[in-house]
């Protein structure tokens, strides 16, 4: 190639000097410019996703069912974002303690190795197989009633985030069911430990807890999206909600066995209209190594599906009002 300097004089700068080079193959002449400061070009913007944003008149259900199924893929997506926010809120929480969320697993055990004790003595049952059904109940029940009751302020306890930034609510949700799993895995170690004392076996029956577990974490989403958005707008229900579930407690066989009541139809009756009771005993039963009927796991099933059924209304009918009532 040759390189002729330019004699134009808007094509002379000086320290930046512009040539003209030929291409002895084509014959065409282009101009470069030699100055290192001006080579970089502005990088093209036509890749960059757009933001996630729709604003548009209430077009009837069609759009709103959209709305909230575009909602769940985005915050699939975010799946990162939702661990990183869920191990701040932990880490945020016990921000300056020297054992962090271990606290809770000791509470939790200490909570396990009195009342185990008391109410063995009350039910007349052998500790050896009292204990371990205790510990398994207590700290599942935890797990529950922690899903419930947070996640009925999922979105008013980041309204700050939901007003300044532009994210999916279901992000909001999930956090809440992903950092009430990480504070169940530790206080998963209390049922560990009670297992090895009273030299409780596993067997490959346990594993049925898995898909039980997916469960659970897939109805606890569906309560955070409904009644979080319940709960913005009326803000008495996480009072009601809290008061609901202490009653909860003591009529679901989480301290008591479901078996002491067959011989009362009126008892059993109310046991068997518990909602809870399926839901725990599906996860339950595996862990402990008692079969599970399978009138009980069509229950669980039937009751999450009405569960997730009516979330996705509620969710898709008040999503687009959340913004304005956190």
């Amino acid at each position: 190639m040759r390189r002729f300097e330019s004699s134009h004089p808007s094509q002379r700068q000086q320290g930046s000097p512009l040539a003209w080079v030929r291409t002895a193959r084509t014959g065409q002449e282009q101009v470069s410019d030699m100055n290192d400061t001006q080579a970089a070009a502005p990088a093209p913007t036509s890749f960059r996703r757009a933001a996630f944003f729709t604003l548009s008149a209430d077009r009837g259900w069609g759009q709103r069912t959209s709305l909230a199924l575009a909602d769940l893929a985005e915050g699939a997506r975010l799946w990162q974002l939702v661990w990183t926010l869920a191990f701040y809120d932990i880490k945020l929480r016990y921000r300056g303690s020297a054992l962090g969320p271990f606290w809770l697993t000791i509470s939790t055990g200490v909570q396990v190795g009195a009342m185990a004790f008391l109410y063995g003595v009350l039910f007349h049952t052998d500790i050896h197989t009292y204990l371990p059904y205790l510990a398994i109940s207590l700290v599942l029940w935890t797990y529950l009633n922690t899903l419930i009751s947070e996640g009925s302020t999922c979105f008013t306890q980041t309204d700050t985030l939901i007003k300044g930034t532009r994210m999916p609510f279901s992000v909001h949700a999930a956090r809440n069911v992903v950092r009430n799993t990480i504070v169940l895995g530790h206080n998963l170690i209390v049922i560990v430990v009670v297992f090895l004392i009273m030299g409780v076996h596993q067997s490959l029956y346990s594993l049925l807890a898995i898909p039980a577990l997916a469960l659970w974490m897939i109805d606890a989403l569906a309560i955070s999206l409904l009644m979080g958005a319940l709960c913005a707008r009326f803000r008495d229900l996480p009072q009601i909600i809290l008061s609901v579930m202490q009653i909860a407690f003591f009529i679901t066989p989480v301290i008591w066995y479901a078996k002491v009541l067959d011989s009362h139809p009126i008892g059993r009756l109310l046991v068997d209209l518990n909602p809870f009771y399926p839901i725990l005993e599906i996860l339950r039963a595996p862990l402990l190594g008692t079969p599970v009927s399978t009138r009980l796991v069509l229950a669980a099933i039937g009751v999450s599906a009405l569960l997730v059924g009516v979330a996705a209304i509620g969710f898709a009918r008040m999503r687009g009002r959340v913004a304005y009532w956190v």
